[in-house]
């Protein structure tokens, strides 16, 4: 259609800044010249800071090749729209977790299985294809599941119901050919979740008490199953014995792997990014284009080996847990303030005595190319108070990715009983989520922020922490936080009752669960909010697909999981199946906008 008499380009220009995008996308429906406007990069680049609200000095992404295009992939390209719940769990459901390949996944919850689900079905939906329940094996119930890297093996923690209820764990491994039972490994505390560190090895925990509030964690490094022809062969493998103060302990284990971090999927330093892009313009290269499309001798050895040189002059009680604390609670009602702190004191005196010096190579920078192969094991701890608030790092040596050798890993000499950390990054609050990038290159930290500038003076009685969670991001080249915090979800539960939510990165998005019922998903380069994900209970866990982002699920406490995708798969899958050209944003919108589960609203982030 063409119109009457033509008004300048600048001045349909100038018309068009003041509409909204929605606005824009039907004018230029009425005629050429319009639509040529409402292409305009000028334009779409003031709409798109305007509309997300990105202050104007971040960037554009580094694989965007047009400020249209961005708009259109933050608008339609996020998982934000209910497409199928799944109810085949009893009770909450606490974990999710992707196969490698992504055409499986597991999930773990309060009725004590550990379900899978193929993701590979012709309809488009979800089934799921396995359960196993634990109660056979005293668990309460399965928290947590890690597909092995050739997705053969599943990791599945659970916590173990002793004979006293005592909060220890235990990790079991289940073969994925015809789902049976490989071996089962102890965890001490449950919530070291365990790890894989490579297709054939996990690592796990232990604990021992050596005082009121001192302790020493234990990190195994365990064959997954033990072949016929290497009965003789060692199986397990001590890895790091780090001494614990003030009532805290190791938790939450993670490896990961340094191959990629000098080309990782997106730099988050913003000045970096210019750098490499005038590189690659000297280069005369082409744009990136986003693509749409331990058994029982083992740990009795180990008791013997920490005998009297390491025993503080007190009596040794059960692990505390975040949720469980109350011997060491107990334990207070018996010794005084004073008794404790000289404990402290000796504790501190005894680690600086006899710990092994930490490793320098991990924080002394490395020159270009170099410390590619570096693996790291992660965990939370703490140095203050028993809730977690800061993070551990150890680097893991090459003969150190096998049970072969010593059980009882590097030998040491009575002064250097302890393993030190290599590095630690204090988050100064509650620690209640972790999470890597695709590329191992950010870590992501959920937390509950102690006040600032607050003094712990007691270890049993942490600084209270915020409703609102932050999660930082953990540059894990350079050891340093980059940038400021991502907020908007929320938690209610005080330092005692404080639970994990796990959170999950892919390569253009972060996403992690909340207590407010929702889950929230975040842009990585942006750092913005993008869309609120409805529960009717609290949001525990997220996973997005690593075979495609626009796929992710979420788990919660009303016992459902939840598949959500993008707007733009909606609309493909919906379409006939011959070649369709796909519609353009403002049929997106238009059909977004139907939607009551991703009303425009949740772009910004806001309810």
């Amino acid at each position: 259609m063409e119109c009457g008499p033509v008004l300048p380009d600048s001045l349909v220009l100038e018309i068009f800044l003041r509409l909204p995008h929605e606005a824009v996308l039907s004018a230029g429906l009425v005629c050429r010249q319009w639509l040529a406007v409402s292409r305009d990069e000028f334009l779409w680049r003031e709409l798109f800071y305007s509309f997300y609200r990105i202050p104007r000095s971040v960037p554009r992404h580094p694989a965007s090749v047009s400020w249209y295009r961005e708009f259109k992939r933050l608008f339609d390209c996020i998982p934000c729209v209910e497409v199928q719940t799944l109810v085949e769990h009893t009770d909450q459901v606490l974990h999710l977790a992707f196969s490698h390949r992504g055409h499986r996944f597991s999930s773990c919850s309060k009725d004590c299985t550990v379900k899978l689900w193929d993701t590979e079905r012709p309809d488009g939906n979800i089934s799921m294809v396995h359960s196993s329940s634990m109660r056979q094996f005293n668990w309460g119930y399965t928290q947590f599941s890690q597909f092995n890297a050739d997705d053969t093996l599943l990791l599945v923690s659970g916590v173990y119901l002793g004979p006293h209820h005592s909060s220890s764990g235990e990790i079991a491994v289940i073969s994925l050919d015809n789902y049976t039972l490989l071996s089962r490994v102890r965890n001490k505390p449950y919530d070291v979740f365990g790890c894989w560190l490579n297709e054939t090895h996990l690592i796990s925990g232990n604990l021992h008490w050596i005082g009121n509030m001192t302790s020493c964690s234990v990190l195994w490094l365990n064959k997954a199953f033990q072949d016929v022809e290497s009965e003789n062969v060692n199986v397990v493998k001590r890895l790091f014995k780090i001494q614990n103060v003030n009532a805290s302990t190791i938790r939450t284990v993670m490896v990961a792997h340094c191959r990629r971090h000098n080309n990782p999927d997106l730099v988050l330093d913003y000045e970096a990014q210019s750098q490499a892009r005038r590189q690659k313009e000297q280069q005369q290269h082409q744009p990136l284009l986003f693509d749409l499309g331990a058994s029982g001798s083992e740990e009795e050895e180990e008791e013997g080996e920490l005998g009297e040189a390491a025993r503080l002059p007190t009596a040794r009680h059960a692990q505390p847990t975040i949720s469980g604390i109350e011997n060491v609670i107990q334990s207070r009602k018996n010794v005084g303030p004073t008794e404790m702190a000289i404990e402290t004191h000796l504790a501190k005196m005894m680690g600086k005595a006899h710990t092994k010096a930490p490793d320098p190579s991990l924080i002394v920078p490395s020159d270009p190319g170099e410390g590619e192969d570096k693996t790291y094991l992660l965990f939370t701890t703490g140095s203050l108070t028993y809730s977690p608030h800061q993070i551990g790092i150890k680097l893991i040596k090459p003969e150190q990715m096998t049970t072969s050798g010593p059980v009882l890993g590097e030998e040491r000499s009575s002064d250097e009983f302890f393993d030190s950390l290599d590095h630690v990054i204090d988050i100064h609050g509650h620690i209640i989520g972790m999470g890597l990038s695709p590329d191992h290159r950010y870590l992501y930290v959920n937390s509950r922020a102690w006040p600032a500038g607050c003094v712990i003076s007691d270890p049993m009685s942490p600084p209270p922490i915020a409703e609102e969670i932050d999660l930082h991001v953990i540059d894990l080249k350079s050891l340093r936080e980059e940038r400021r915090s991502l907020r908007a979800h929320r938690a209610f539960t005080p330092n005692d009752e404080c639970f994990f939510i796990f959170l999950d990165v892919s390569r253009d998005f972060v996403a992690s669960g909340a207590e407010d019922k929702h889950g929230y998903i975040w842009d990585r380069h942006y750092n913005i909010c993008l869309a609120r994900l409805a529960h009717d209970d609290v949001v525990n866990s997220v996973a997005f697909s690593p075979a495609d982002q626009e796929l992710l699920l979420s788990a919660s406490d009303d016992s459902t999981i939840k598949v959500w995708r993008s707007p733009r798969m909606v609309r493909l899958a919906q379409a006939p199946h011959h070649p369709h050209r796909p519609r353009g944003l403002l049929s997106s919108w238009l059909s977004r906008n139907k939607n009551s589960t991703c009303a425009s609203s949740s772009v910004n982030g806001k309810p």
